[in-house]
């Protein structure tokens, strides 16, 4: 049985997206997709294209670039799992879309505090262990992004660490 909030970090191709479909799917819940990334360009096309066909039919897909409060609140119902994938792709559409990204998080980790009859899992990059990036938009993506990795770990009753496609639990 999956609990209430589930957060999966890991790096680029580390299978952090799999294993977490593996967790929605081995719950014996329906499974809807909540896909944050937008096709931008002909490679993000591509991982689009990918992720879908790896998924298959039995996921139902919601797309939601910016409001994922609002979309985890009518889509979370009993019977059901909802897997985001991925919050850096949303930190990134509210960093292009000029948002308030803190009040955003703030919102999101809101929405996770409040009671739902269905579960969630939350996937995200862990893009912290790596040397400074040298400029200062991307040192406020990685700041943003490890402020929200530790806010939604403080809401999740489990975390993993996914690397070289094998999980780590990290909580819970």
């Amino acid at each position: 049985m999956l609990p209430p909030v589930t957060l999966v970090l890991g790096g680029a191709r580390s299978g952090k997206s799999a294993f977490a479909e593996r967790l929605a799917t081995d719950s014996g819940l329906r499974p809807i997709y909540v896909a944050t990334g937008r096709a931008f360009d002909g490679e993000m096309a591509a991982r689009i294209a990918d992720h879908r066909s790896r998924r298959g039919p039995a996921w139902q897909t919601v797309e939601a670039p910016l409001d994922l409060a609002g979309t985890l609140a009518r889509e979370r119902r009993a019977g059901h799992v909802v897997l985001v994938d991925c919050l850096t792709l949303w930190l990134t559409n509210l960093m292009l879309e000029e948002r308030d990204v803190a009040g955003e998080c703030d919102t999101l980790c809101a929405a996770l505090s409040a009671p739902a009859p269905g579960p969630v899992i939350l996937v995200s990059n862990e893009v912290g262990l790596g040397i400074v990036p040298d400029n200062r938009m991307a040192r406020e993506f990685r700041d943003h992004a490890g402020r929200l990795h530790q806010q939604i770990a403080g809401v999740a009753t489990d975390v993993f660490f996914v690397a070289a496609g094998l999980p780590l639990k990290m909580k819970g």
